[in-house]
């Protein structure tokens, strides 16, 4: 797949979870599909179990069995894992839709504080942990403060452009911000908190 022009009404996929706590079983998790980010033609929707190994496998199911499909170009995740420490393997994730993924957070992460959270609390750490950097961290500038991201399927420029053409305001990309709202919706009753 060659993104060497990317569209502004390119189609992309938007996931991130909703709140939960870590009494609970499972969490859910939304994916919007936007163009560009300026308009929402769909809403996609499965659950991960919290700190479990099937966020990968969920997201795969919910993409290749969705209508929109073909015509998404870019999934973007809320970070590199769901339901708490549920890692998101990008690479696997890529080989089976053909989509290229690309992750983003806010803040950078603390890869010290990861793997010692992951050897405290997980016997297969070292495979969680071999998930979560397997690609290098990339910073992009943005108007606002940076973001860091992980992609597979597509070179640093595009992710750039894909990005720059999904935000509309603030930091987040607008597909990641409005799933997170609508996750945080149906949870909460409203939503609420950082998006």
């Amino acid at each position: 797949m060659n993104f060497l022009f990317v569209k502004s009404q390119i189609r992309v996929l938007g996931v991130d979870d909703g709140p939960f706590s870590f009494n609970d079983k499972y969490t859910l998790v939304v994916g919007v599909v936007m163009r560009g980010g300026s308009y929402l033609e769909s809403v996609l929707s499965t659950r991960v179990s919290i700190d479990g190994l099937d966020s990968t496998h969920s997201l795969i199911e919910m993409i290749n069995n969705s209508r929109y499909k073909d015509q998404i170009r870019t999934i973007m995740i809320d970070g590199i894992a769901l339901g708490g420490f549920n890692v998101v393997d990008i690479e696997e994730i890529f080989r089976k839709t053909s989509i290229p993924v690309i992750t983003i957070t806010r803040d950078k992460p603390d890869d010290e504080k990861i793997k010692v959270a992951l050897k405290k609390n997980f016997a297969d750490w070292e495979k969680r942990w071999g998930i979560i950097s397997k690609f290098d961290l990339k910073c992009i500038k943005t108007k606002h403060n940076p973001i860091y991201v992980k992609h597979v399927g597509i070179n640093d420029k595009e992710a750039e452009e894909i990005i720059r053409i999904s935000t509309i305001r603030g930091v987040l990309p607008e597909p990641i911000r409005v799933a997170h709202l609508i996750a945080s919706g149906i949870m909460r009753g409203e939503s609420y908190g950082k998006a």
